[in-house]
């Protein structure tokens, strides 16, 4: 296992819709090794492969306390939304910004595991924030075009 550099900013692959995952093989797991790590390493919630140079729609998320919840999804796509949420956001790929964003509150994700094995996992809150954000990074798309001026009562948090 490796850690990863990050791309911040402005890097190209950061804009760029990834491809779909084909080969399930030594050369993916490693990939998702060498992201949890970096995840890790980094003290966040949800890392995409185009944030490590990877045009790949490979996923890793861990939202837990403990951090032992690690999620890899590979070819994930997001099936259903309900509810709605706003609060703070970040990302790895933009160190030291947040913004306000609403969000579904309860997301349903399809994806495949490393071996090729489909799921589906439903995540609420903060789970389904982390699925959101991360699925948007494969198409391209990152938080800060959803940021919107947050309401009164959740500038004092």
């Amino acid at each position: 296992m490796a850690i990863r550099k990050i791309q911040t900013g402005s890097a190209p692959c950061l804009y760029k819709k990834a491809k779909p995952v084909t080969a399930f093989d030594g050369k993916l797991h490693s990939l998702l090794d060498d992201m949890a790590e970096t995840m890790y390493d980094a003290d966040g919630v949800g890392l995409a492969a185009p944030q490590v140079g990877i045009l790949r729609r490979v996923i890793v998320i861990d939202c837990t306390e403990d951090r032992n919840g690690l999620i890899e999804a590979v070819n994930p796509e997001i099936i259903e939304t309900s509810g709605e949420q706003g609060g703070y956001e970040g990302c790895l790929s933009f160190p030291d910004e947040q913004g306000y964003v609403i969000r579904p509150n309860v997301a349903v994700m399809r994806a495949f595991d490393r071996n090729g094995n489909e799921f589906e996992i439903r995540g609420e809150g903060l789970l389904a924030r982390a699925m959101l954000h991360e699925c948007d990074h494969l198409d391209g798309k990152v938080y800060k075009r959803l940021v919107i001026p947050a309401p009164e009562e959740d500038k004092a948090e």
